[in-house]
């Protein structure tokens, strides 16, 4: 009898995946256009805003402290992820601009300019046996400092052919993403507990988010021509350069932990905490940055390769668990 498809593909298990499928699905069948997309643009705004003020709830002022204070894992990490992945992405979009539309192209730099995936790069981490607890705060803190750094840094990298981030998208990220953190900071010691209480139902939240903010995204792309834009040929170049940048990013970030001399359960955090990037940040803070009508085009790799590295993380923390390296 042939195993369950889950226990022979681990990452099937990951209900994201079948969060962005079913959003993207619903973009390419039923896309919103008109006062449809206007009104699923303010309920994704309005989720972004939920969604990060429990961000700051949840996440312990003295885990940020802790995380700041460790300067060796955390200071190298935030040079790779912001750093290394950055430029990459550069290299990357130059690539992809000689055959795949440039506002795809451009995707790749807003890729590498995104921060780490908390949730998965922390789960990957524990079945790897590595360092647990520094994944959680590295990764968290990566993401805190992504919601000040990813945007800027995208705009500086991507130039004229990053839109016009100017003060207008500044004030609607301060008002949707870095308001409700702080907020979320200020009153986290009334309602830690009760948050730590609903965990289960507050993953469902960041599902859900980015489940509409994806949508909202690729109903802009589809009634500008997603579906007939691309050739095969488009696709599998660009499934290929994803591949190719997440292979790069695994490749670069556990050599950078050797040459940094931590130990392997530190190498294994960095790993994933590296190499992983997260749509939780970047579709929210794409629907603020692009305008529908584009920023479906700019997420197509960041949602390919968060695909991929689900694919691939599974079977390489479990051989990681084994002590191959």
């Amino acid at each position: 009898m042939s195993k369950p498809a889950v226990s022979r593909f681990p990452f099937l298990s990951d209900p994201m995946i079948a969060v962005l499928v079913i959003a993207t699905g619903l973009a390419l069948l039923v896309p919103a256009a008109g006062e449809a997309r206007a009104a699923a643009t303010l309920v994704s705004n309005a989720g972004i805003f939920l969604l990060f003020l429990v961000n700051g709830m949840r996440i312990r002022r003295s885990e940020i402290a802790r995380g700041l204070a460790n300067w060796r894992y955390f200071g190298p990490l935030m040079v790779f992820v912001f750093g290394a992945m950055a430029l990459g992405g550069v290299g990357f979009a130059s690539l992809a601009g000689q055959v795949l539309p440039p506002m795809v192209a451009l995707g790749f730099i807003y890729l590498g300019c995104l921060p780490s995936t908390v949730q998965s790069a922390t789960s990957y981490t524990s079945l790897a046996e590595g360092n647990v607890g520094l994944a959680v705060v590295g990764a968290a803190l990566i993401n805190i400092a992504g919601v000040f750094i990813s945007a800027p840094l995208f705009a500086l990298l991507g130039g004229g052919g990053a839109g016009e981030i100017g003060s207008e998208a500044i004030i609607r990220i301060g008002l949707i993403l870095v308001l409700p953190f702080v907020i979320g900071q200020v009153v986290q010691d009334r309602v830690i507990e009760r948050i730590a209480a609903h965990r289960a139902r507050i993953v469902w939240l960041d599902r859900a988010v980015i489940g509409i903010a994806v949508y909202v995204a690729f109903s802009g792309a589809v009634e500008q021509g997603l579906a007939t834009m691309f050739a095969p040929s488009d696709w599998a170049v660009m499934i290929a350069l994803v591949l190719a940048m997440l292979a790069l990013a695994l490749a670069g970030a556990w050599g950078s932990a050797i040459m940094l001399g931590l130990p392997r359960p530190d190498r294994i955090a960095f790993l994933f905490a590296g190499s992983q990037k997260s749509v939780a940040i970047g579709a929210p803070l794409a629907a603020i940055l692009f305008p529908a009508a584009s920023a479906g085009f700019v997420i197509a790799p960041l949602l390919l390769y968060h695909l991929a590295q689900l694919v691939l993380a599974a079977p390489l923390a479990l051989r990681l668990a084994k002590g191959a390296d």
